[in-house]
């Protein structure tokens, strides 16, 4: 597992100053490149290497006028190398070096995206664990259904996450592919060995083949796969959100000493890092969308997925960052009620086991369409406030004819709710 304290900070990766770093990388494995082919000799390999720098300023200084980036770049360094500014660039379009660095970029962030769901996975295993037998109200359509536990929920969160590692290792997989073969792709003035060099030391791998660009279908994979991410994060949260609710109250952020939850109402303690998560997940799936849109461009290509990547990519992978370690952070330290949620278990009277009298009317050979007539009508009797559902089952004389009265509180029975979460565990934990 990688370090996470080795990696850059998210930022750095997509800050202006890499940018620029990272082209120079490339466009001097490129000369090394051809150096070995014998296209430059040995004393402009070496003022390369020693000179080829630039300054930031200067570059947004030649930008000004022409109006394009990786010109101003090349012009830039060009005016430190004199005669041999000549071989910097040779052979090579704009997108070879955009292209590959951005691939570059991308894999970095994979990496740090990778560890942040690891870190994940491994608060979420330590949280199910924890309440593995905390009883609390499954529920469905927002109504009671039966009982689960806590920690069977969060264990669901947890195999999400793995599959979310694994869709995030194939798209850094995808994204990992550069480009050096100049303009429309056809290596007409470049060699394919400048490519298969500059790839290999930049633990890339080439193309394919490309035209001006690396295809668009790349990046979208990329982009679809943080979107997942942010969903499945969204939707965990939008859960907590929900059992802090007050009529709940089952779960909760934890509310840090002078924290404030409302100008207005002293009171308040609300489920802000949730509900920033669930915002936030709206932008990464709007900017997965228009990476969708960039696959489709004109003939060889168009930049009109330019302008959108420099915005969405940089965006995107800062914001599933960010939102891993919120969600990370929160889990590891998330209020659990236990008592509030066997408390909750009983507001509806013993309804949760209905289905259990359910099946046993059948093995007394009822049909189950008479078995469910006979407990539906007893748990609208229930929802009427008319008594207990245990006391009601008790006192009818229909199911009298076929559960004795031991039978029917032996389906009052949590333990049959819990009689499998050791084998779910270790199905989904592998232990």
């Amino acid at each position: 597992m990688i370090d996470r304290y080795s990696l850059p900070v998210m930022k750095n990766i997509w800050d202006e100053k890499n940018k620029y770093k990272t082209w120079l990388k490339i466009e001097l494995l490129v000369c090394e490149a051809l150096f070995e082919l014998g296209k430059i000799d040995q004393e402009a390999i070496e003022n390369i290497r020693k000179n080829a720098r630039y300054s930031v300023y200067r570059i947004q200084e030649i930008e000004k006028v022409t109006r394009h980036d990786v010109l101003a770049f090349t012009t830039a360094v060009g005016e430190n190398l004199g005669e041999y500014s000549r071989y910097f660039h040779q052979g090579l379009t704009s997108s070879d070096i955009l292209d590959t660095s951005l691939a570059l970029m991308l894999k970095h962030s994979a990496e740090i995206i990778i560890e942040g769901i690891n870190d994940l996975i491994n608060a979420l295993k330590e949280k199910a664990l924890e309440h593995k037998y905390t009883l609390m109200a499954g529920r469905t359509h927002g109504v009671h259904a039966e009982p689960i536990t806590f920690g069977f929920k969060v264990a669901l969160w947890f195999s999400e996450m793995e599959r979310n590692l694994e869709r995030m290792k194939r798209a850094q997989e995808e994204i990992s592919y550069g480009k050096i073969s100049g303009a429309v792709g056809t290596f007409a003035h470049i060699g394919l060995h400048v490519e298969e060099y500059v790839c290999a030391k930049l633990s890339l791998k080439p193309a394919k083949i490309s035209n001006q660009i690396i295809q668009r279908d790349r990046h979208a994979y990329y982009l679809v796969t943080l979107a997942v991410i942010a969903s499945s994060l969204e939707k965990f949260a939008t859960e907590i959100r929900g059992l802090q609710r007050t009529e709940i109250y089952e779960a909760e952020e934890n509310f840090t000493p002078g924290q404030k939850g409302s100008s207005a109402m002293p009171h308040k303690r609300n489920p802000i890092i949730c509900e920033r998560i669930c915002g936030l997940s709206r932008v990464v799936r709007a900017n997965a969308m228009t990476a969708l849109e960039n696959v489709n461009l004109w003939h060889e290509r168009d930049i009109s997925h330019s302008s959108a990547e420099r915005i969405i990519i940089p965006d995107s992978n800062i914001l599933v960052d960010y939102m891993l370690q919120k969600f990370t952070n929160l889990i590891s330290n998330l209020n659990v009620y236990p008592e509030r949620m066997k408390e909750n278990l009983e507001k509806t009277k013993g309804l949760i086991f209905s289905q259990k009298i359910m099946l046993d009317l059948t093995e007394k050979g009822l049909s189950r369409e008479e078995a469910y007539r006979i407990v539906q009508g007893i748990s609208m009797r229930v929802w009427q406030g008319q008594a207990e559902f245990k006391e009601l089952l008790l006192g009818d004389p229909e199911v009298g004819k076929y559960l004795t009265k031991s039978e029917i509180e032996e389906c009052f029975d949590y333990q049959t709710y819990l009689k499998n979460i050791d084998s779910i565990f270790i199905r989904v934990f592998d232990e």
